[in-house]
Formats: structure tokens, sequence, C-alpha cells
């Protein structure tokens, strides 16, 4: 455990006193501004306990003595030492107050440590009044600067008082500024003294033998005018009069500045200061006072936040900059950020905004938008952007209609210029991509929030994207085309100097990709037209000759993803196409990428894919940590490979017309076994249950690989953690099936019609209510996982969160006896349940827990659920949504999932009716043989339910260091 700063003070007040009395001043000065930092870094830090003292072997109340002690030391250096020392204790002490002001928390933390731990604050003032009092010019101005960083506690002496308001009035200027220093810091604090300082200040400023430096100086004081409303408002009041009576420009550029940051905290005089800028904005006033009252309007609106009411004249006057193009570009830039600010604020409900000529200005902003200057670019396409999501809904307006096309597809087209642009550059690599990257990640954010807005364009979207793919595909012609110059002038992309740049470049393509598919996921907009986009770009990239065989397997695996569902009609083609991208990635002895492609599959589900690769790596790692890490990867890999080929190997041979290798089908046929035969023409129906049998094996075998490599106990926390709920999953599915007896027959209700006997009916609901009562436990612990590791990613959460829901429905399945109080055995299962579970009523907990995961994704299935409910009403608890589990929303990720429900209730609710006009003696055989069905057909429906691996799996930092 690092020490805490209070246990390391005694050390640093003995090195303090050592350095202050020895014979070099380099040395004392050196420790001095040493001690600066470590001042600050106790002042953030709270007091220390009795725990803390006891664990540092401090006695209490020795934290606030050597406090005292350095500080005391630091006012002796002042008094006793020489310009350059006192110079280095007045720098320590403004340092920290210029820090204190960065983090907006400067008063309290400065009260926290001057106040509460240094309790002779009498000592420090008098020692510093001494050099006041005898000292030259220099050494008064210091003493009064060391007054203004003192000011929590020097503000409540008379006598300091005095001494800084006299100084304001001195004939040395350097004494006067540093005077107005110190009244400007304890202004801060004291109502009282502001009120006085402010009556000196105009007369000061009227008078004409003050000196221009003395009033600029003077003005800084006004912005520090904020201890109350009044006194802000009479400062303000006062700083506005002594501005219009003034002609001396540069007086009233420092006033306009203090003014505005004063006006910043008190948001009801923010209206009446902008007023007061306007006038400066126009063409007579000279370019610095232009550029001053810009810099102030973008201090109220962007950086401060300002959320006033704003009338068409600001917006005309801020505009009016833009139509100046010799102007410098920061003050376009400038007026760029204010506009967009407004817009933000006041746009949507701005009654005058049709009166403006708003195509003229979709023009200008459309020119600024394809300016060079990257700046002013983003600027004014972040306008365009918020302008195309907030306000193209007001179709009636005939204003809009400027462009042949909607404006947000004309903002997509600019932004996928610029990008264009950007990446044909031609760029060092070693000094540009840097901001080049942060500049085409600013650019795709612009167009996810478009997408955001408008899911309908995200066809569209991907289908720009796969266009830059193939332009960036064939650079040099592409720029021989734009540029017209000589092939022997242009640089080499394909070489090596651009591999990482071009590497970079599609690892940011790729995500952005990806987060597109998810926004256009969790909108319903996952059509058919945005696959064959995605597949027209990942064809486009794989036409490209500059890229890597990494690249094209992450692109490939694109197409894997799980929102696609049924839209994909070849999955196994697809698979081997990734396959055999990965082959020659491997080859090439990449074994890093191929880690980092291998990752990816899982979090895909293209298990065979990982399957493969990981496989390949376990051959040629050295380390035995590794071997079993990749050991654990493959079998885990294997078992979900032979899960995710069983309900497809039925299709038949499906590397019929694939364009495949004799290595890859030979892996096939080694690894999987009789699903790897399917592949090469086996037309027999694979059999569920033993495929989940050896699953569960596989896994379990998985987890004991890992524990090999185990080193601590916490070491592969979530990874064994999670293979073991995974276990779980398959065990319990599988026993289902196994008690189903699905290999030897096609339904279990053939097995009903033959032992119609009521004991062999009630030992097989017994048996259904215990995998009811596993499979809700197992729900629990999913969501115990997911939140028992803090700052898990999204997509794990979501991953785990659909487990947890799977296992719900699963356990509602098999305790659809439960819905049946009319069965004759319906007391004794409930004596059951109580030897599995807390809770007897076993219906009621199944439905509070699904419905709870529902109640933000389907409302439809939600209510059929309340129906099903003793009370017919709503749920009156949902424990694992107060645990803060992850909530899921809408979307095809749970679209497989939310069919299975509601296939699940609406058979449980007919059942329900079918069952109160039959005869007491036929309800058990009716409800038992519906139910097995119900039971079966959901077992299979899961199993067809894609898994991918949650990236949380991945986080073993230790291990990528190592293996790379």
């Amino acid at each position: 455990m690092d020490k805490i700063s209070a246990a390391c003070a005694m050390e640093w007040s003995i090195q303090l006193d050592k350095a202050l009395r020895s014979s070099n001043p380099a040395l004392a000065v050196e420790t001095i501004l040493q001690t600066g930092p470590r001042l600050e870094q106790w002042g953030q830090e709270p007091e220390a306990t009795k725990a803390l003292c006891s664990i540092f072997g401090l006695v209490p109340g020795e934290d606030r003595l050597f406090a005292n002690a350095i500080l005391l030391r630091l006012a002796d250096a002042f008094r006793f030492g020489d310009k350059k020392i006192r110079l280095s204790v007045v720098r320590i002490f403004l340092t920290s107050i210029r820090c204190n002001r960065s983090k907006k928390l400067g008063k309290q933390k400065r009260r926290t440590f001057l106040n509460s731990r240094v309790y002779n604050h009498e000592e420090l003032l008098r020692r510093v009044k001494v050099v006041f009092d005898t000292g030259d010019v220099e050494s008064r101005a210091m003493a009064l600067v060391l007054f203004g960083c003192w000011a929590d506690f020097a503000k409540d002496s008379a006598e300091i008082r005095y001494l800084v308001l006299s100084s304001m009035v001195s004939s040395n200027i350097l004494e006067v500024k540093a005077s107005l220093f110190a009244a400007s810091r304890f202004c801060e604090l004291t109502d009282d003294f502001a009120s006085v300082v402010l009556e000196m200040m105009v007369n000061m400023m009227a008078s004409p033998e003050t000196l221009p430096a003395v009033r600029l100086g003077g003005a800084s004081v006004f912005t520090r005018m904020v201890c109350s409303y009044s006194v802000s408002k009479r400062a303000y009041k006062t700083g506005i009069k002594l501005v219009l009576d003034s002609s001396e420009e540069n007086f009233i550029i420092a006033m306009l500045v203090s003014l505005s940051k004063l006006v910043s905290k008190s948001t009801s005089l923010i209206s009446e200061q902008v007023d007061v800028l306007l006038p400066y904005l126009s063409q007579e006033n000279s370019w610095q006072m232009r550029e001053t009252a810009l810099k102030c309007l973008h201090l109220l609106f962007v950086k401060e936040g300002c959320c006033s009411p704003v009338n068409m004249h600001v917006i005309k006057a801020v505009f009016s900059i833009l139509h100046e193009l010799e102007l410098p570009s920061v003050m376009h830039c400038g007026a760029l950020q204010i506009l967009h600010k407004i817009f933000l604020l006041t746009l949507p409900n701005l009654p005058s905004f049709e009166k403006l000529e708003f195509d003229h200005l979709l023009a200008i902003l459309e020119n600024a938008a394809q300016s060079p200057i990257m700046s002013k670019c983003l600027a004014a396409l972040r306008i365009l952007t918020d302008i195309s999501s907030k306000l193209w809904a007001r179709k009636n307006s005939e204003s809009f209609a400027v462009y042949s096309s909607p404006l947000p597809l004309r903002v997509i087209s600019l932004v996928m210029a610029q990008l264009r642009s950007l990446v044909m550059q031609l760029p060092d690599p070693c000094q540009t991509s840097s901001r080049i990257f942060h500049e085409i990640k600013s650019l795709l954010k612009l167009i996810l929030q478009l997408v955001g807005e408008h899911p309908d364009l995200g066809a569209t979207v991907l289908g720009e994207i796969g266009s830059f793919i193939k332009y960036f595909g064939t650079p040099n012609e592409n720029v021989l085309a734009s540029k017209h110059i000589a092939s022997s002038e242009v640089l080499d992309f394909e070489g090596d100097m651009y591999q990482a740049f071009r590497s970079k470049l599609l690892s940011h393509i790729h995500r952005f990709v990806a987060t597109c598919l998810q926004i256009l996921n969790e909108a319903g907009a996952i059509t058919t037209n945005v696959f064959d986009k995605v597949q027209l770009l990942v064809k486009h990239l794989h036409h490209g000759r500059i890229f890597d065989c990494y690249t094209r397997t992450v692109y490939s695996l694109l197409l894997h993803s799980r929102l696609f569902g049924i839209l994909i009609e070849h999955p196994f083609k697809q698979e081997l196409a990734t396959l055999e991208h990965a082959c020659k990635m491997l080859s090439e002895r990449d074994n890093w990428h191929s880690y980092k492609a291998g990752i990816y599959a899982t979090n895909q589900g293209a298990w065979i894919t990982a399957t493969f690769i990981f496989a390949e790596l376990m051959s040629r790692v050295q380390s035995e940590s590794c071997y079993c890490w990749f050991k654990s990867l493959v079998q885990f890999s294997h078992s979900e490979a032979k899960l995710w080929l069983s309900p497809l190997a039925k299709q038949g041979s499906f590397l019929e017309g694939s364009v495949g290798t004799n290595e890859l089908l030979a892996f096939l046929k080694d690894n999987f076994g009789e699903l790897g035969q399917d592949a090469a023409g086996n037309d027999d129906v694979p059999n569920y249950r033993d495929v989940l049998v050896g699953a569960y094996k596989n896994v379990c075998s998985s987890i004991e690989t890992l524990e090999r490599v185990i080193i601590s106990r916490k070491a592969f926390c979530f990874q064994r953690w999670f293979f073991s709920l995974r276990a779980k999953l398959l065990g319990a599915v599988g026993e289902i099936l196994e008690v189903l007896d699905t290999s030897k027959q096609e339904t279990f209700s053939i097995i009903i019609e033959v032992q119609n006997s009521a004991l062999t009916n009630i030992k097989c609901l017994e048996k259904f209510t215990q995998f009811s009562c596993r499979l809700n436990r197992l729900a629990k612990e999913f969501n115990l996982i997911n939140s028992s590791f803090i700052g898990m990613d999204c997509e794990s959460l979501k991953i785990i969160a659909r487990l947890a829901l799977s296992c719900s429905l699963l356990a509602f399945s098999a305790g659809f006896p439960h819905f049946f109080p009319n069965l004759p055995a319906y007391k004794y299962l409930r004596t059951c349940v109580r030897e599995h579970s807390q809770q007897s009523n076993l219906s009621s907990m199944l439905l509070q827990d699904l419905l709870g995961r529902l109640l933000h994704i389907d409302h439809e299935v939600s209510m059929d659920l309340c129906k099903l409910l003793d009370n017919g009403g709503c749920p009156t608890k949902c424990s694992h949504l107060q645990s803060g589990n992850y909530i899921l929303k809408s979307g095809h990720e749970v679209k497989d999932i939310l069919d299975i429900i509601r296939y699940a209730v609406s058979t449980v609710m007919h059942l329900q009716i079918e069952t109160n006009r039959i005869q007491n003696e036929a309800i058990i055989s009716h409800v038992t043989k519906n139910g097995v069905e119900l039971l079966l057909e959901i077992s299979r429906k899961w199993l067809q339910i894609p898994f991918q691996m949650p990236k949380q799996f991945f986080n073993t930092r230790a291990f990528c260091l190592q293996y790379r």
C-alpha cells in the first residue's frame, strides 16, 4: 500500500529544513519547488483517520503538526531568503491556485488544507508582513501576492485588508498590480470587502492620472466579484458604465472579457451581456475588437453552456462573420461553434426561424464543410448533422427544399467526401496519422448520429462505406485520376511504410460498421438491403490488393453476425470463406493478429473459425500456461461449433458448390466427428441429446484445463465461472432431452399414450419441476455474474443477459405443470418445490422472473404473462432488476428468444382453456402430453439460437502481454 501524504510529511519537513539550512541557494529553491506539488497532493487527500494513522504508525494529529512545520518553514524562507527563494515560495502557492481553478474545486480544497490542518494562521501572516514592512518594492509585491494566495484566512485580518487597500493607491505600478491580485482574491470570499474595492475601482478608472497598465489590471478584478448576486450585479452594472464611457480600445477589450467571465456565473445577466457584445461584431470595429466579442460569445455559449433564450438578431450577427471570407479561420470556427450551440438550444422552438434565409445558411454551411481547414469543416458538419437530426422532420417548411436530395443524405455525402480527402492526402504516418485518425473518428461519429436519428439511411451509409473501401483499395489509380499527376510522384500505398496506417484505418472503419449495425438492430432496421450492402462491402475489401489477411478475416466475420439471422442463406459457405482467409493469415505466422481474429470469431459466434485458429495456435505456443489457455479455448469452441452445426447439418452437404480446400474439409471431418461427415454429404439427422452431452463434457474439460494454469484463486475467475454456468445450462437441457428420450421416439406423446397411468405422469411432472427450479436458479446466477464484475463492456452484459433470459424461458417451460391448479397432483408438486426452492408457489416465481426481464422488451407478451399470475396483475417485485442487472432492449439479438416465449405463453394459455373442459381423471394425461410436446419443441428451438462469447472472457491483460 502506497504511503499517504500525512505519512511522508515528517520526511518532507526534514528535507525542507536541511535544504533551507544549506549554504547552496539552488538546493533551497529546488526543494521549495518540490514541496509545492507535495502540498497540492496532500490537499487533495482526506484527513487521516485513526485507522489510517494506525496503519502507517502515525499519532493522531501528527499530520497537522508537520503541515504547520512545513508552512512555517516556507514562511521563514520567504522572510529571510533572497529574491530567488522568495519568488519560489510565491510560485508554489500560485501554481496551487491555478491547479485548483482548473479543477473547479479550488475553494473547498484550499480550505480543507489551510483551515482544517493549519491552526497558526497568524504566524504565517506575521512573518510575511515583516517582509512587506521592511522589504523593497519587489518584496512588498511578492508579500501581497502571498496574501492573495492565502485569502481563505488572510481576508479575516483587518490589518492585512488595510495593507491591500492602501497598496491599491500606491505610486508603484508593480505594487498596485500585486494588490489588485490580492483584492480580487478577497472579493471572491467577502461581500463587504468587495463593495469597498468596487467603489475604489470606479474612482481609479475614472481618474485621468491612472496609468493604462493599472486600468487593464483593474479590469481583471471585476471577474472575481462573485461572492453574492447583489455584488455581482453591481459590479456588472459598474463595469458596463465604464465600458460605455471609455474610448480606449485595449481597456474595452479587457473589460468585455472580464464582464463576460463574471456573468457566465450568473445566468440572469447573460442575455444583457450578449446584447452588449453584439454591436462589437459589426464591421465598423477593429479586427481585435470583433475577435474579442466573438470569443466572449464563445465563452458564454460554448464553454459555459449558456441556456438563456436567443433571438434572431444574435444568430444573424454571428452568422454575418461567416460571410466575410477574408477573416481568419479562427473567427470562422468560433462563429460556427457558437451557431452550433445556439441551434442545439433554440432552433426547434424558435418562432421566427422560417424568416431566416435558410437556404442561404445551408449553402454557406456546405461551403464551410468543404473547407481544407478541418476544424472549420467539422464545426460546419456538426451543425448540418444536428439540423438534419432535429429539424428535417419539419417537411412542411419550404425552406428545407434546398437540395435535390434530402439534407441527411447530403450531409452523409459531405462527410464521406472529407473522409476520402483525408485518406488521400498521402500522409506521413510518423507525423500526422494521430491527427488524421482523430479527425476520421469525428467524421464517422457524425454519420453514426445521423443513422441513429434516421435508421432508414443505414443501407445508404453502408453502401457509401463500401464505396470508400473500394476507393481506398486502389489508391494510386484514384490519386492519379483526381490530381492528374504522374505515376512517379505517387507514394507507394502498398509498401510497408503505410501498412500500420492502413491497418489502423480499417480497424476504425470495422468498428464503425459494427456499431452502425448495432444501432440499426436496436431500431429494428436490419433488412435484406442492409445485409446486401455489408456483403458488397466485404466483397470490395476482399478484392482490394493492399489489404492484409487479418483485415480480410475480421471483415468476413461481420457476415457471421447474429443480427442477420435468417438473412444468411449459405452460412456454411460463408464460414468456409472466412476459414480460407484465416488459413492464409496463419500461414504467414502472424500469431498475434490470428489470436485477435480468433477472439472476434467467438464474439461473432463463428465457432468453426475460432476452433480452427485456436487449434493451430495451440500447436505453436511454447509455455505451458499458454498451451493450457488455448487448449481450453479449443475445447470450448469445439463444443459450441458442434452445437451450431447440429440443427444445420441435416440441410445436406453444405460444402457442395463452395470454394473450399482439402485442408478445411479434413479439419471438419477430424474435429467434428459425425458432423464433419455431414459436411461431406452425410444425410443423417443429428441426435440433439448426444450432441448436448458431448458439448457438456467438452466444457467441463475446458474448466479442468483452465484450472491447470491458475496461479491464485482469483486468476481467471470470470472465465471459470462463465464456463461453469455454460456447462450447467448445457447439462440441464441435455438431461431434459434425455428424459424426453428424443433418440427413440419422434415425440414423447407416444409414450404418454401407451403408459397412461397417473403414477407415471406424476413422476414425469416431478422431474420437470426439478428442472424448472434448477434453471430458475441458473438464471439468477447469470444475473449475479453480470453484477459481480464492475466495468464490464456493454456487449458482454447483453450476451449474459440473453443467457439469463434463455434460462428463465426454459424454467418457465419446464414448470408448465404448475400453471394448472386443477391438476389432482398440484399440491404434491408444490411440496416438491419446497425441497428445491425457498418458495412453494413456483408458477408465481417463474412468472415474476420472466416478466421482469420482458417489461422493457415486449409489452404484448408481458401483458399475457400478467394474465397467468394468480392475481392477474403486474409483478410485485423483480429482484434481478433491483440488483442492477443489465436490461435488454428489443432488437434482432433477442428476436429469436421472444418468438419462443410467445409460442410458450400462447401454448400454456391455450392449454389452460382446454383443461377447463376435461374431466379430472384425464387432466394429468392431457397436461403431461401437451406439456412435454411444448418442452421438446422449445428445447429444439433453443438449440438453434446462436451463442457468442462475451468480450469480458478475453479480458486477461497479463496473458495477452505474455503471449504477445
